[in-house]
């Protein structure tokens, strides 16, 4: 029988996820868990080169873990741990500094647009964000790795680090492909800037059906449509885009035809989109209900999840030491062989 290939991705840990996690990443992750080995990270020391309060970290760690086991993550069909319960990663990631050009880093959009966000803490580890983020994957060898557009660029440089350590050491990591979404990039309810906590225009996967309807209600749709009889153009419509992804195929198409002859305005579409919504929301929210009744049974989902991982990691940093002549048994097996040398 055919080996399963390994599919590796990361989510951080900023709490509650909302509708832009889930539709991005989750609900694919979730499509691909009996196609793929499956491993699943909480990229806490990621999360830790932006400003935190430590006091709050825990909370958003086990509330991530919950919320994606919720949304269909299941321990028996996959792995999920926590990244520092695993300190392979950063080992491997110094490793892979030594190979890494810096102008390849200097090179990456989400640290030109992070260090924007963020100009107070231009740190080193957001500079080196993406040296982390291909440890996470090749550590465990992972042949594809489940991304949306923005995350390409960090692969391919994944692709071309993992090039300079196989021609410096030997072939020990395989290049990792990509599983792109099949969900475009989630603009946030202000329908200017992509969905986040940090802008305030997300959705929660907790919303209730009235705080669902309070948001839907005065989302940013097409501006073009100033009067209800104004036709409208689905394609700038960001609400349209979540229609697509999660109203029935036959539906979205009469909603197109619909919108572009003014035969349904703003506020029709937006009741249809809250009950797409809220078929999608409803089971989650229970399945998380059920969690939060045996709490223990998500710390031993990450339990074991961790102790899987350091068991793959393990071998790999073995291979890794042997490769780059830093393992003790180089050393031990040397040892006998060194003789004293005088001038």
């Amino acid at each position: 029988m055919e080996k399963k290939r390994r599919v590796f991705s990361g989510i951080q840990p900023t709490g509650e996820i909302h509708l832009g996690n889930y539709l991005g990443a989750i609900r694919n992750w979730v499509g691909i868990l009996d196609r793929y080995e499956c491993i699943f990270c909480i990229v806490d020391y990621h999360a830790a080169t932006i400003e935190y309060d430590p006091k709050e970290m825990p909370r958003r760690i086990f509330e991530a873990a919950l919320d994606n086991i919720a949304a269909g993550l299941d321990p028996a069909r996959c792995t999920l741990f926590v990244q520092s319960h695993v300190p392979e990663h950063t080992e491997l990631c110094w490793v892979l500094n030594t190979v890494t050009p810096i102008g390849e880093l200097e090179r990456m959009t989400q640290f030109k647009e992070k260090s924007r966000q963020n100009e107070q803490n231009i740190n080193t580890g957001l500079f080196d964000y993406p040296v982390l983020q291909t440890a996470d994957i090749i550590l465990y060898k992972a042949t594809h790795v489940p991304v949306g557009e923005d995350q390409v660029q960090h692969v391919e440089l994944a692709r071309e680090i993992v090039r300079k350590f196989n021609n410096r050491y030997g072939e020990i990591f395989p290049e990792p492909g990509v599983i792109l979404s099949p969900t475009p990039r989630l603009m946030g309810l202000d329908g200017k800037s992509k969905m986040s906590k940090s802008k305030g225009n997300t959705i929660s996967l907790m919303e209730t059906r009235e705080t669902l309807w309070q948001k839907l209600s005065t989302a940013f749709t097409d501006e073009s449509r100033l009067r209800r009889s104004d036709p409208g153009h689905p394609e700038i419509c960001n609400l349209f885009t979540i229609h697509r992804s999660l109203t029935a195929e036959d539906k979205v198409s009469e909603i197109e035809v619909a919108c572009r002859t003014a035969a349904i305005g703003c506020v029709d579409c937006k009741k249809i989109l809250l009950e797409s919504l809220w078929r999608a929301f409803e089971p989650i929210q229970e399945r998380k209900r059920e969690l939060l009744r045996n709490p223990d049974s998500v710390l031993k989902a990450l339990d074991e999840g961790a102790r899987r991982c350091k068991e793959i990691a393990g071998a790999t940093m073995h291979e890794v030491r042997e490769a780059m002549g830093l393992s003790r048994e180089l050393i031990s097996r040397t040892a006998s062989t060194v003789e004293i040398k005088t001038c």
